[in-house]
């Protein structure tokens, strides 16, 4: 996104910042193709959720790596709600040589790396309207990429795990997360990065509200704003309280589902917990892509905060895949 030209800077205004040019492309994707698509056999879709920056994006692209399932990508940007029109327009603009991304996390993406964009879809059409046309908006996506599993990495799914649930009883459900005090570190710095960024550059803190990504930034929101009593966003206690909050409600809600797991993206590994999350997903391939994550960190905070997190981290130990 920072490398953008006026003329990629402007179309992308044009298609995300406007919500009758959203509506428009999704009206005229589903004229277009939408009977096409719901010929489409789905299957037992994936969906990967949790706090930014805990593995979601790299166990995103492990379960990417089978083949066996369609993902809004790069190559999808920005008509997102059209992936079958824009598809035949910009058919051959699709860059194979990969960069890194914007986080500086040394994760490495394409034209065709999957990505976090369907907030986009949620931010378009109210929550009553989203849920029924979101079963469209996967089959579009299906028929786009000639797949019947739909994969899913939304960490603004964290608060519609309910709604998925009910929508499609097969999903499975990934909540993401890794060791408190490294979780937060790493929201902490991303934040104060990209903040930095945006001042410098308003189109990045544009871009990233036109798809949603609120999670650092200029453009922040707390993904959990009731009841806060760390409000300093540039204070490692307030992510703390985040990771607190969040994880305590998500393992309140979903501890007894079945088709639901916790996965500790900060230890996953080729043999192990990636052989127990194949198995559960059903998929074959290997990935040798992981990296380790776990961080030994010793950082000014509030102690007892940190106490009350590193006791969440010890239960949800129990409920890991």
């Amino acid at each position: 996104m920072n490398n953008y030209n006026i003329w990629q800077r402007g179309l992308h205004r044009l298609a995300l910042s406007y919500d009758f040019m959203r509506e428009t492309s999704f009206d005229l994707e589903k004229m277009l193709f939408l009977k096409r698509a719901k010929t489409v056999n789905a299957k037992k879709p994936v969906f990967v959720t949790g706090l930014a920056r805990g593995g979601t994006t790299i166990l995103l692209e492990a379960i990417h790596a089978s083949g066996d399932f369609a993902s809004l990508s790069y190559s999808n940007m920005p008509f997102l709600l059209a992936p079958n029109l824009w598809g035949m327009i910009a058919r051959n603009s699709s860059n194979k040589d990969k960069s890194e991304r914007a986080h500086g996390d040394g994760i490495m993406i394409s034209t065709n790396s999957p990505e976090a964009f369907e907030e986009v879809f949620w931010k378009t059409f109210s929550r009553k309207d989203g849920v029924s046309q979101f079963k469209d908006y996967m089959q579009l996506i299906l028929h786009s990429y000639q797949k019947n599993r739909y994969l899913s990495k939304n960490n603004q799914n964290v608060n519609r795990i309910d709604t998925i649930r009910a929508l499609l009883p097969n999903a499975k459900i990934l909540i993401v997360f890794k060791s408190p005090l490294s979780h937060a570190y790493d929201l902490l710095t991303q934040h104060r990065s990209f903040a930095k960024v945006q001042q410098k550059d308003g189109f990045i803190k544009d871009y990233m509200e036109w798809i949603g990504h609120s999670e650092f930034g200029l453009s922040y929101q707390p993904i959990v704003k009731n009841n806060l009593v760390y409000t300093d966003f540039n204070h490692i206690d307030h992510w703390l309280e985040q990771w607190l909050m969040l994880y305590s409600k998500l393992l309140g809600e979903n501890s007894n589902f079945e088709n639901t797991v916790f996965i500790d993206g900060g230890s996953l590994r080729p043999n192990g917990s990636w052989d127990k999350i194949k198995k559960f997903i059903a998929v074959q391939n290997d990935f040798l892509g992981f990296r380790d994550i776990r961080e030994d960190l010793h950082i000014d905070c509030d102690q007892k905060l940190l106490s009350k997190c590193q006791k969440l981290y010890s239960n949800l130990q129990n409920f890991v895949i």
